[in-house]
């Protein structure tokens, strides 16, 4: 009891003793009160402009542009190696091939699609995907498999101290894949199922897609499908994936790339599970045979492909998505190897757009050219959004508008219009915003590990070098209006791609919309309407 009247007695006594040095302090200080603290007396000595007398100077700390500086090592049997170090425990490492469905021509449409299925499957020295994956857990890591039209990538991340088994699963599950028949058959009901998936989601981006490019590139190199046709399923066999990994995986076609690792390190591990232990295909040679790589440069040949669906009733329940029609048109832009690459890409940030039901700032696209012309204007515009996609030898520049059947010749002339408005009347203030978007975002996208994995093996897969990201922030603060007046010119001077998906009997004609896209105002007479007959 005495104890706890003498803790009260010391507490009070702190309390005054605090009050009465507070309200010296009030008196001298002309600062307001609420900004006063115990030891303001103290602070307000004290310059925060001059160094403290008596401390030793700072040492501050000084950006070295050669600890991040990307290193390059071609190996004896072709294969690259490409590292660039990265503070932290974990790494990022993987393949970057030149395949894809665009290199199908010779083979059935959907042979990528089929081994993306199959990736990180049994090998020859993993009997099964659990010890893959078994694997990859006793260091924290996680693995996966991409393939676009013209790339495979087979990527994991996981402790830097684990690196050297982290190599020797990827070489494993890339150059000695088992593919059993009971994969490649679990592999036809996946991509069974993925397909009539895609055919039943409210979400119809990835069939436009393909739609898109087979419009602009018909029946040849990106044109080609990267789905696999539902009548191939049943003709994609262990013989024809052999047969395409022989002739496309081979090392001079790979990049292997990593983040966050010592290059010597990375370069020991290739050299002994990518030179010194061979392909399987190589040690059996009934394991498919070997064909010619298609060679061709990709043909922009422009066109019409349109789907025939109904959408109506894709999104039931309680808040059902409405019967939409999609309308894609896209005009010949230019590869990402072009000098007018970066003033694509300003222009598709200038454009930018979105879905009507989107929120955010600017990075969102709030203040793009399709939502303040197009979004915010038309209330039944459901969805305008821009793409630019590029390749190492062609691109397409593209707007996707949706709305429901009825509107979608008037999405189909907003459209029109938008590209004609590129080659003029450019803000000031729009322009600038751009240029800073892109190069905010380019940053943004670099802090990501896969991400600067994904790029370095790209870079270095396709030019043999990568540039810094200070070239490109550079390269895109030099962009001027002028610039994108003539980018815009250029793809109106091409035939355009057209893809349409939906309910379709509104849709104008394929002649129409290239006259509007002569025309000075870029609008589509209301008297053109698709026919059949």
């Amino acid at each position: 009891m005495r104890q706890n009247v003498k803790r009260l007695v010391r507490s009070c006594l702190n309390q005054y003793q605090t009050r009465q040095c507070s309200s010296k302090v009030q008196r001298d200080s002309p600062f307001p009160t609420s900004d006063i603290k115990l030891n303001s007396d103290l602070c307000l000595k004290t310059s925060l402009s001059e160094p403290v007398v008596g401390l030793p100077p700072a040492i501050f700390s000084t950006p070295d542009s050669s600890a991040s500086e990307s290193r390059i090592t071609t190996l004896s049997n072709g294969l690259r190696v490409a590292s660039e170090k990265q503070f932290g425990n974990f790494c990022t490492v993987g393949v970057v091939i030149d395949a894809g469905s665009r290199y199908e021509v010779a083979y059935p449409s959907g042979v990528s699609h089929f081994l993306e299925k199959l990736a990180f499957s049994s090998s020859k020295s993993y009997g099964d995907r659990e010890k893959i994956l078994h694997s990859l857990e006793k260091h924290g890591g996680i693995c996966d498999c991409q393939s676009t039209k013209d790339t495979f990538i087979y990527a994991a991340s996981a402790e830097s101290n684990g690196l050297n088994d982290v190599i020797r699963l990827i070489a494993d599950v890339v150059l000695r894949p088992n593919i059993t028949e009971e994969e490649v058959e679990f592999a036809r009901q996946v991509v069974s199922y993925e397909l009539e998936n895609l055919n039943i989601q409210p979400n119809q981006d990835p069939i436009l897609l393909e739609l898109i490019h087979a419009a602009a590139w018909r029946d040849n190199t990106l044109g080609l499908p990267k789905l696999c046709p539902p009548e191939n399923i049943d003709k994609i066999n262990r013989h024809t994936l052999f047969t395409f990994l022989r002739s496309h995986f081979t090392p001079e076609r790979i990049v292997l790339a990593g983040v966050g690792v010592e290059h010597e390190a990375l370069v020991e591990a290739a050299q002994k599970y990518f030179v010194e232990e061979k392909p399987i295909w190589e040690e059996n040679q009934s394991l498919g045979s070997r064909l010619e790589v298609d060679p061709s440069i990709a043909q922009y040949t422009g066109g019409l492909i349109t789907q025939e669906k109904d959408l109506s009733d894709v999104s039931l329940g309680p808040t059902p998505m409405p019967e939409l029609a999609h309308f894609v048109l896209g005009l010949e832009s230019s590869s990402h190897r072009d000098d007018d690459f970066i003033a694509y890409c300003v222009l598709n940030m200038l454009m930018g757009g979105g879905g009507s039901f989107s929120a955010g700032g600017p990075g969102k696209g709030m203040y793009t050219r399709l939502y303040t012309q197009v979004l915010n204007r038309y209330h039944w515009m459901h969805n305008a959004t821009a793409y630019n996609h590029a390749y190492g030898d062609s691109g397409v520049f593209c707007i996707h508008g949706a709305s429901h059947p009825s509107q979608i010749a008037d999405v189909a002339s907003v459209i029109t219009s938008q590209f004609v408005g590129m080659s003029r009347n450019l803000d000031v203030v729009d322009f600038e915003r751009a240029k800073k978007q892109l190069q905010s975002m380019l940053l943004m996208n670099l802090e990501a590990r896969p991400v600067v994995f994904e790029d370095l093996g790209r870079q270095v897969l396709f030019t043999g070098i990568r540039k810094r990201p200070e070239e490109f922030i550079q390269k895109i603060g030099a962009i001027t209006k002028e610039d994108i007046y003539r980018v815009a010119k250029r793809l109106l001077a091409s035939k355009p791609a057209i893809a349409a998906l939906g309910n379709l009997k509104n849709l104008p004609e394929h002649r129409a919309i290239e006259e509007a896209l002569l025309s000075k105002d870029g609008k589509i007479s209301r008297r053109s309407r698709f026919t059949l007959f």
